[in-house]
């Protein structure tokens, strides 16, 4: 009389337990499938919120370099500068914060926003594909400005090492444009102030190349001279035609993107100059690259 219910029982345990197994892996492949999807959603965010830093940090970087260059030129001083004001204004309405506005006015006249002097600092590196690179910083702190931008270079391939010789260091004048004042009307002037070349950029405006210690003299010049303003007036580090390094992939450019992309977060860094060419690339990938670069 005992076994048959024995029998009975143990039957009915088995199937309840299978039926368990089988409701076990079910709900499994279903967390398995909603692990997934929620693993698509976030990287579909998190690579959105990438390209948009990448594009605030440029435009942060642009409108910085704006005000500094207006403060550098006419005074830190809003009251007696108003292309300060327009280059202040401009970045408030582009979200540009406080911090960073108030930074580069100081950063115009060779100070830190705390005061402290600023120090210039090379950097130098062969990137990946054989760019060579040529960075310039302006810091307060030369060893954590170092540290950064050697890390960043080491993360992306590169090494520190001498690449100036690739480079012709001068200075380069920016003049805004003016009715019947073209590259035919400074020349001659240009060059009795001893400017080294005059050409037309891509926009149309008028660039003088001096001697580096020439550049601000011949600036405040010819801006008398021919009633001209002055759009911008710096030192750069102008890359040898016969050197110049054509990158072989859209991988390699990409590559070189995300590099520069991350520098521009680095607020100690003023300008990158490599000696890089066109190629076969893109139109749109190239335009990327120059805006972040001269080249």
């Amino acid at each position: 009389m005992s076994t048959a219910p024995r029998r009975l029982l143990t039957k009915a345990w088995s199937s309840d337990l299978y039926t368990c197994a089988a409701c076990r892996h079910s709900r499994f492949l279903t967390t398995s499938a909603s692990l997934r999807s929620g693993h698509n959603k976030w990287s579909t965010i998190k690579h959105a919120k990438g390209k948009n830093d990448a594009v605030k940090n440029k435009q942060r970087s642009i409108y910085s370099t704006i005000i500094a260059n207006e403060s550098k030129l006419y005074g830190a001083d809003p009251h007696s500068n108003p292309r300060l004001v327009v280059a202040i204004s401009n970045a408030k309405k582009n979200g540009v914060p406080k911090s960073v506005i108030e930074s580069a006015i100081a950063r115009g006249q060779g100070v830190s926003a705390s005061g402290a002097a600023l120090e210039s600092i090379v950097v130098e590196a062969i990137l990946q594909s054989s760019v060579a690179a040529v960075i310039d910083c302006q810091t307060d702190s030369k060893l954590r400005t170092l540290m950064d931008v050697r890390r960043i270079i080491k993360d992306h391939g590169g090494n520190v090492t001498p690449t100036n010789y690739l480079f012709e260091k001068k200075g380069r004048i920016v003049f805004q444009e003016k009715e019947s004042v073209g590259v035919e009307e400074v020349l001659s002037p240009a060059l009795d102030c001893g400017a080294l070349d005059v050409l037309e950029n891509e926009d149309g405006k008028v660039v003088v190349f001096t001697e580096t210690n020439d550049t601000k003299g011949t600036a405040r010049a010819l801006a008398a001279e021919l009633g001209i303003e002055i759009e911008s007036s710096d030192i750069i580090w102008d890359p040898n035609e016969e050197t110049k390094v054509q990158l072989e992939s859209v991988d390699a450019a990409k590559n070189l993107r995300s590099f520069l992309d991350e520098l521009q977060e680095v607020s100690e860094v003023q300008g990158v100059y490599m000696n890089l060419s066109r190629g076969d690339l893109d139109e749109e990938l190239w335009a990327d690259l120059r805006d972040r670069a001269e080249v």
